[in-house]
């Protein structure tokens, strides 16, 4: 196997992990508390499928120098050669198994993301619980409704709070006498995410 197969797996990886930032950084942000940082790289959703379509090219490839038939001289020179892990098939299949989970990330995120501190619910009148939507600019996963809801889920009232990426939108139901609209909204701010309307 050629010596630049290392490179194409390792371009592979690259590529996949690019692909997969935007929804992989809302999981690092709720895990590290950084929830700032959670829209940090959703531009990069607009590239995904040109990044996909770039890995599996580069995968194709370093997979053809792979399996090729090598001709007579390239049998001869092997002979005197050791190949390295490094070099073999069986590190390109692991780089490309690690690919495809990256490449799979958005659909599993909500799994291993950890999941929001248990919250004590208290007994509201129903006189005191509202509840309104915001239209969010910026979701483009679970990962992203993850990093919106953890962060909502910090304030104190909070009954039910659901973000809905697909819909671009966050549904809270509070108890409007221990928090109000606006720090629902810094909160969503904090993320990173851009609020368009309150409904």
């Amino acid at each position: 196997m050629k010596s630049s197969s290392k490179s194409l797996a390792g371009a592979g990886i690259f590529s996949a992990f690019a692909a997969s930032l935007c929804c992989i950084t809302p999981i690092l942000a709720v895990i590290s508390g950084a929830t700032g940082l959670a829209a940090s790289f959703a531009w990069l959703d607009a590239f995904r499928p040109f990044l996909i379509i770039l890995t599996c090219m580069i995968l194709a490839w370093a997979w053809y120098r792979a399996l090729k038939p090598q001709t007579k001289t390239e049998l001869e020179c092997a002979c005197d050669e050791n190949p390295s892990f490094v070099q073999s098939k069986k590190f390109l299949g692991i780089m490309t198994i690690l690919c495809v989970m990256l490449l799979a990330f958005p659909n599993y995120a909500k799994i291993i993301a950890p999941s929001p501190d248990g919250k004590e619910i208290i007994l509201v009148s129903t006189d005191d619980v509202q509840s309104f939507t915001w239209s969010i600019k910026g979701m483009t996963c679970e990962g992203c409704e993850i990093a919106v809801e953890n962060q909502v889920n910090k304030l104190p009232g909070i009954l039910a709070v659901d973000a809905i990426y697909v819909e671009s939108a966050v549904n809270v139901k509070f108890d409007k006498t221990k928090t109000s609209p606006q720090s629902i909204e810094e909160a969503i701010s904090k993320t990173g995410y851009q609020i368009l309307e309150k409904k």
